[in-house]
């Protein structure tokens, strides 16, 4: 008899939609009813669901498919979708969380010459030698990309002149979300080998461009070139000056398409940003509007007591702590991670995942 999993998990939060807590007390969780893997953007936030990534490349997504997977992530959403998308998505996301933690050793001031420099060179750790090829060919991962495309000012090389843009788009955005479309156009990079269920977007000016092998490492790079720290992004077949994806799309509240399937959401947090501009405005969190049919699956609170500074890790880490007390941190994070893998397997193995699931309305936040 299946273990009776508890009304309450320890270290996972975990939120549904009315679709998907339908979906689950019918059948559980169960890799072939999930149809979107979406990816937020959060740089270093990576590291605290490591072990949930683990569990999920590893093992959940390891059973054979007929249906395509949509994975449509911005920045470093877009880098852990890489690695699932490579013939051997344990060992990519390996040397992803390599190059993430060790990797980067940058000087006491590094300009945007030397970032780009050194998460280029963690990109193409991640990669391998045969990684754009593989996600190209990948026979169920269907991989979107998302990047903003610079406009006007934005588009700038002048690093003056797109800081100026971005304090006009952030104080616009106060406004309205919709003015960012005067600064950036969302840009979704996707093979056209099957048809995308995000072409319908209207929520900002979204343009759709072609991923191939080509060009997979560029636009994977240039999701996640913030502006000031790194340089934008010229990309083979597509116009203009590319930026990070998260400028748009912090950790995508978008509309995901029809289908019957779930959308599955492994996040750093159990709420959802639209935009990077958002961030410090905490009323302009996503309602559960989007995520009728997502399960929502990210560290809970008692999780993040438990690491290293009482906190997940971030950008800031780099400034405020020795690169070694750094490093060392964000290892043992990632070490820690693997509980959040247990803990969601040990859910799934009960049959009664759906017990554990807090619901999420269309108007919550």
């Amino acid at each position: 008899m299946p273990h009776r999993a508890p009304s309450r998990s320890r270290w996972l939060t975990l939120r549904g939609g009315p679709r998907a807590i339908q979906l689950l007390r019918a059948r559980g969780l169960r890799s072939e009813d999930v149809d979107v893997l979406p990816g937020a953007s959060g740089g270093a936030k990576w590291l605290a669901i490591g072990g949930l990534d683990r569990f999920l490349f590893g093992h959940f997504f390891k059973a054979p498919r007929e249906r395509p997977l949509h994975g449509i992530g911005s920045s470093i959403g877009s880098w852990r979708l890489a690695a699932l998308g490579q013939r051997d998505p344990l060992a990519a996301l390996a040397r992803g969380h390599e190059a993430y933690i060790h990797h980067q050793r940058y000087s006491p001031r590094p300009g945007p010459d030397e970032v780009t420099r050194v998460l280029s060179a963690c990109l193409d750790h991640l990669l391998g030698p045969s990684g754009a090829s593989e996600i190209f060919a990948h026979p169920w991962l269907k991989l979107h990309v998302i990047t903003a495309e610079g406009r006007g000012a934005a588009a700038s090389a002048r690093r003056g002149v797109v800081a100026a843009a971005l304090a006009v788009a952030a104080a616009s955005n106060l406004v309205s979300r919709r003015s960012l479309g005067a600064q950036m156009t969302r840009t979704i990079f996707h093979a056209n080998d099957v048809a995308t269920p995000f072409g319908a977007l209207r929520d900002l000016p979204t343009v759709y461009r072609t991923l191939t092998a080509d060009n997979v490492r560029d636009v994977l790079l240039a999701s996640g070139s913030i502006p000031l720290l790194l340089h934008g992004v010229h990309i083979a077949g597509a116009p203009g000056v590319h930026w990070d994806g998260g400028i748009t799309d912090y950790h995508l509240d978008l509309s995901f398409g029809a289908g019957d399937g779930l959308v599955l959401y492994p996040h750093f947090y159990p709420h959802v940003v639209p935009g990077w501009f958002d961030k410090a405005l905490p009323w302009r969190r996503a309602t559960g509007a989007n995520f009728s049919r997502a399960l929502l699956i990210a560290p809970s609170a008692e999780f993040v007591a438990s690491l290293p500074g009482g906190k997940i890790p971030d950008r800031r880490d780099f400034y405020d702590m020795p690169e070694a007390e750094r490093m060392r941190r964000w290892t043992q994070v990632l070490e820690q991670s693997d509980a959040l893998g247990d803990e969601l397997h040990a859910l799934i193995e009960s049959g009664h995942i759906a017990d554990a699931v807090q619901p999420w309305s269309a108007t919550e936040r």
